[in-house]
């Protein structure tokens, strides 16, 4: 029998003294049992349940003895069954700890073994309960011990401003990487192998951050459709690793599996960042299945309407109701827990103003992102916001607090308007909207991200998991997602792409051409951008999903990385290194503060430049011009050697957006001595671009010949030794 030898806190099974503390959050249940389950023969299971003996808060608890590491285990409440209230509670239901750190089974989701009697009259309210036992088929928690030899790990702790981001599948990196062993392909193991950090430290990132991780389940919709949720954006668990991408069955051998990952990535550098589900769960709206939160405390975890149905800001059929402390502190445990226990470095938060919606809709100074900022235990990670849901006014784009940063989806549609869509108007001699834009962009979006949060509030990025890839944006106008089972109705129809002339495959080689430059273009522009970069894992291969925009139920050649390359693939990757090299190399690329557009020297020169094709600086008509589309961006940084001798830093780029070549005049003095192009993105074969003293050299105030639709690179000479301005 349990003992009332334990406490109310910490929430979770813990091993404690022979046997486990146990700790529920249930605050409207009458009674809560522990169920044990093990295996006895033939498929079967025997299950021994003990009650819970106290509670205090909503919070039922006890120590069962007896119970070691490997014990499967459920829970049972009873309770009040009043829908319209939230109250759910069903003694039938096996339901998973929220605080499980393992899952020992995942549920089986065919709709002919879950299901509610659904009365129309109500919204949403459910009038009859179900009570046929969900034991068969329902997902088990794993007592599990922590241990585990870390070694000498230390976080990299990398600096935002030397931050590169790539956002990356643990099933689609590695399902097809030649150097990792097929037993290991697609698992975390893959993911921390040899071959896979080879190439993530020769791309020259710093930060991983991978698609959900957090053990998960596919929503019945899909499965009827025998489809899957391949992303994992519908959470089961939110303190046990995803078992389906371990090459290990056991389940404590998961946790270490996934603690070796991230031990092998922070002993070549490289950081961890999850990306983070905290808005809906997995069990989806009210007619879905009861899994876990809804069958303990339904109207503590979600929003409700008081009428027997959901608040869905998430598209998703549920919304976590951060506004009470119990949902706070569920979210709270887990990072803590991801970071002291599994040492990841950081957390983007999916659809983050759902768990900043107060009382009155979105709040910046929401308990949560309070808690989070003064959190001394992920004080030190990175903090991320996809900064919308869908919600009422759920689109929050630079409205976070310091210290989160936000992926920046303004940049994403300026960098594909300028080249994409807006380059095909130019071919085709109409306006394209001009370079203002643009500007703003590169310089670190001052206009969306206020000056104490600096331009390392915003995570640049052009293509991400969700729409088109890199590849696919210069080469599809419209999505083909009719593999998805939804006729083609899923997925954005807003692409900002161009696909030059053909829609998807050809063998046009003008076209082929025409499209690797546009992919070099962007990602120079992301790369080359103040602001924190995200590259999605495949873009430098410049990887194709056959113009699917929404993959998120196909786990298939369609998702994964295809290591298959062809040289001008190799040409894309080496081009994408050597960008980041030069972002390491220069100072003046990774800015922690805005630029202010004054003098840093008595010559007059500025941090940063503005220059027309003429080589005069940009005026406000020539700003208000919506067919300009070349644009001179001079950087200029001064920074101490170890000597303390100050050096010159100093960059041009030249940025031209339309198709035929055009004369443009570079700075001339005191801007600049001369000028060396460090990188051209009109080269289209290997190499890519030019190296050391092979590299052209201008002299100041010349006019050089540029390519159609291209970006040149230039280290500005100084023409003296140069002091910073008083």
């Amino acid at each position: 029998m349990p003992s009332r030898a334990a406490r109310p806190h910490p929430l979770g099974v813990r091993l404690r003294d022979g046997g486990v503390d146990v700790a529920v959050l249930a605050a409207h249940a009458d009674a809560v049992e522990v169920s044990l389950l093990s295996p006895s023969g033939e498929g079967a299971w025997r299950e021994d349940r003990f009650a819970l003996p106290s509670h205090l808060h909503g919070v039922w608890y006890g120590h069962v003895p007896g119970v070691g590491p490997g014990q499967r285990y459920g829970l049972r409440v009873d309770g009040p069954w009043d829908p319209v209230r939230g109250h759910r509670h069903n003694p039938a239901k096996l339901l998973l700890d929220p605080y499980a750190r393992a899952l020992g089974r995942t549920p089986d989701l065919r709709p002919e073994l879950f299901g509610h009697t659904v009365d129309d009259r109500l919204q949403g309210g459910i009038t009859q309960r179900d009570d046929r036992d969900s034991a068969p088929w329902a997902p088990l928690g794993v007592v599990v011990d922590d241990t585990f030899d870390w070694g000498d790990d230390a976080p990299p702790y990398v600096s935002m401003s030397d931050t590169v981001i790539y956002e990356a599948h643990v099933r689609g990196l590695t399902q097809l990487l030649p150097g990792v062993p097929p037993e290991l392909r697609g698992t975390y193991a893959g993911l921390g192998h040899p071959a896979t950090v080879a190439h993530l430290l020769g791309l020259g990132v710093t930060t991983v951050e991978l698609l959900p991780v957090q053990a998960f389940n596919t929503e019945p919709a899909l499965v009827q459709r025998w489809r899957i949720n391949y992303w994992g954006y519908n959470t089961l668990g939110y303190f046990a690793p995803h078992p389906g991408y371990a090459a290990t069955t056991d389940p404590a051998g998961v946790l270490a599996e996934f603690k070796a990952m991230v031990r092998s990535l922070h002993t070549a550098g490289i950081e961890v960042v999850l990306d983070v589900v905290y808005n809906h769960t997995a069990e989806g709206g009210v007619t879905g299945p009861t899994l876990s939160f809804r069958g303990l405390d339904a109207a503590t975890y979600y929003r409700l309407d008081g009428h027997g149905g959901d608040i869905d800001s998430t598209g998703c059929g549920n919304s976590l109701d951060a506004r009470e402390p119990r949902v706070v502190q569920l979210v709270l445990d887990s990072l803590r827990y991801w970071v002291e226990e599994m040492h990841v470095d950081g957390f983007r938060f999916d659809l983050a103003p759902t768990l900043a919606r107060g009382r009155d809709g979105f709040d910046p100074e929401h308990p949560f992102l309070v808690a989070a900022r003064i959190d001394p235990v992920l004080a030190g990670t990175k903090l991320i916001a996809e900064p919308w849901d869908v919600g009422p006014h759920g689109w929050r784009t630079g409205q976070f607090p310091v210290p989160f940063s936000e992926w920046n989806d303004r940049f994403r549609d300026s960098v594909r308007d300028f080249w994409l869509p807006g380059a095909a108007r130019a071919a085709a001699g109409e306006p394209t909207g001009g370079v203002r834009d643009l500007a703003t962009r590169l310089a670190g979006s001052a206009d969306v991200f206020a000056a104490r949060r600096g331009p390392m509030a915003s995570v640049n990025f052009v293509s991400a998991h969700d729409g088109f890839t890199l590849g696919d944006l210069t080469a599809y106008n419209e999505k083909h997602n009719e593999r998805n089972g939804e006729d083609n109705r899923d997925g954005t129809t807003e692409n900002r792409s161009w696909n030059h002339g053909a829609e998807g495959p050809t063998d046009d080689e003008g076209i082929l051409s025409a499209r690797r430059r546009s992919m070099r273009n962007i990602m120079a522009t992301l790369l080359l951008a103040t602001g924190v970069p995200m590259i999605v894992a495949g873009d430098e291969l410049g990887r194709t999903q056959g113009g699917n925009n929404n993959a998120y139920c196909l786990d298939d050649e369609t998702s994964w990385v295809s290591w298959d390359l062809e040289p001008w693939q190799e040409d894309l990757r080496d081009t994408v290194a050597y960008l980041l090299a030069l972002r390491r190399e220069h100072p003046v690329l990774r800015q922690d503060r805005f630029f202010a557009g004054r003098p840093v020297h008595s010559d007059g020169t500025k941090d940063i430049a503005w220059f027309g094709p003429e080589g005069a600086e940009m005026d406000h008509g020539r700003w208000h011009d919506p067919s300009l589309r070349v644009l001179q961006m001079y950087l200029h940084a001064v920074h101490a050697d170890p000597s303390g001798r100050h050096i010159d830093g100093s960059l041009l780029v030249v940025v031209h957006g339309r198709p035929e070549r055009a004369e443009v005049r570079l700075p001339g003095q005191p801007w600049a001595d001369r000028y060396a192009l460090l990188w051209d993105s009109s080269f289209d074969q290997p190499p890519g671009y030019p190296k050391g003293p092979d590299g052209t050299v201008v002299t100041a105030g010349e006019a050089v010949d540029v390519p159609g639709n291209t970006v040149q690179v230039y280290g500005a000479r100084p023409p003296q030794a140069r002091a910073p301005r008083a």
